[in-house]
């Protein structure tokens, strides 16, 4: 969990969100949302496009009004409370950079409106700019910066007023891959040395993975499972998690479990000590399974396609309407349009409950 430096514990804050719903008219944009945030955690809200999450954090933030339920930001009842009164910092994805200023003005600009005296204010610019590597660019304008460096001059700004919260909206998602990369490495040692509590909304789940003490994945408005991001990964409430959690996700197949055997209309398998139902899926993840012969492994498919990515080859094989996706080592070779074996081991298998979407706590084969 998160560690706090000497100067910035007691700053920090801790954030506790009861019940919190959101309506536009009779839209229901965010259902009964309830999360306690540690102090100088590092928490990210995980979800497709849609889903709520940037809702949720600009209600945090004051921007969106509360249509019922409570926050709290430390000991502050904040849940009328104006933005300005809730010190929180926010970095948004169009960075919000004044064009005609220049670095150290945008940095600076906080402590400005705050009349805050300028030698004071200067020794401030220079070491929030320091700090995202930007000591050398204070006299530049925005349009004359990279991609990377306009939002490394919204997290200063952020920075200098060492706010008890930070919230960020998607800060990356403008930035090229090999940016974001960079960046997701700056913001989690920025956070780690600051220890200021986090809020970080993204539908990046390598973002989440590699950012996070802890991932609030979300559906529909709904928060869907709260966790570490290894426990969302190796443990997913439900169907919905085990699918965006993965690159490539989780591959499913559905069918029944009968007396332990597990059937689809192409092939069965055995599944012993799984419970009876007729409607099941049964999961596994890319990197936990492997291409054998045909009739050598759990179930056979029709290799669809074969793609090399540099690291490794993604094979893609086609069983009844599912396809199937294998990672095998960068040197596989196969041809497409032949039959494989899929082989996985079954503490690598997952089930849910077909009807509800619900992991099945089963420990048949694992024992």
């Amino acid at each position: 969990m998160p560690n706090q430096t000497e100067e910035t514990r007691g700053t920090t804050k801790t954030i506790s969100i009861r019940d919190l719903n959101k309506f536009y008219g009779s839209f229901h944009a965010l259902k009964d949302f309830s999360i306690d945030v540690e102090a100088g955690e590092f928490l990210v809200l995980l979800g497709p496009s849609g889903c709520g999450k940037s809702t949720a954090l600009r209600m945090i933030a004051g921007l969106e009004s509360i249509s019922s339920g409570t926050l709290q930001i430390g000991e502050q009842d904040a849940t009328n409370v104006l933005p300005k009164y809730r010190d929180i910092a926010m970095v948004f994805q169009s960075y919000a950079l004044y064009p005609h200023k220049t670095v150290a003005e945008n940095i600076g600009f906080p402590l400005k409106v705050a009349k805050t005296p300028k030698a004071e204010m200067d020794a401030a610019v220079r070491a929030a700019a320091e700090q995202v590597e930007l000591g050398e660019l204070l006299d530049r304008l925005p349009g004359q910066l990279s991609g990377g460096q306009r939002q490394r001059v919204a997290l200063a700004r952020a920075i200098i007023r060492r706010p008890s919260v930070f919230l960020m909206d998607e800060p990356l998602s403008n930035l090229d891959a090999k940016l974001r990369g960079n960046m997701r490495a700056e913001l989690k040692r920025m956070q780690s040395e600051l220890g200021i509590t986090t809020i970080y909304v993204t539908h990046d789940q390598i973002e989440a993975m590699t950012l996070a003490h802890r991932v609030a994945i979300m559906k529909d408005g709904e928060l869907q499972q709260l966790a570490t991001p290894k426990e969302v990964y190796s443990q997913p409430a439900n169907l919905f998690v085990a699918g965006f959690m993965g690159s490539p996700p989780m591959n499913f197949l559905e069918g029944g479990v009968v007396n332990g055997e597990f059937g689809t209309e192409e092939s069965r398998f055995a599944l012993p000590g799984a419970p009876d139902t007729a409607h099941a899926v049964v999961g596994f993840r890319p990197e936990d399974c492997t291409l054998v012969a045909p009739g050598a492994g759990l179930v056979d498919a029709r290799v669809y396609t074969v793609e090399m990515t540099g690291d490794l080859v993604l094979v893609t094989l086609e069983l009844g309407g599912a396809h199937l996706v294998v990672k095998m080592d960068k040197d596989f070779e196969i041809d497409t349009d032949v039959t494989a074996g899929i082989a996985v081991q079954p503490d690598n298998l997952f089930l849910f409950d077909g009807n509800s979407g619900d992991r099945v706590d089963w420990t048949g084969p694992r024992s």
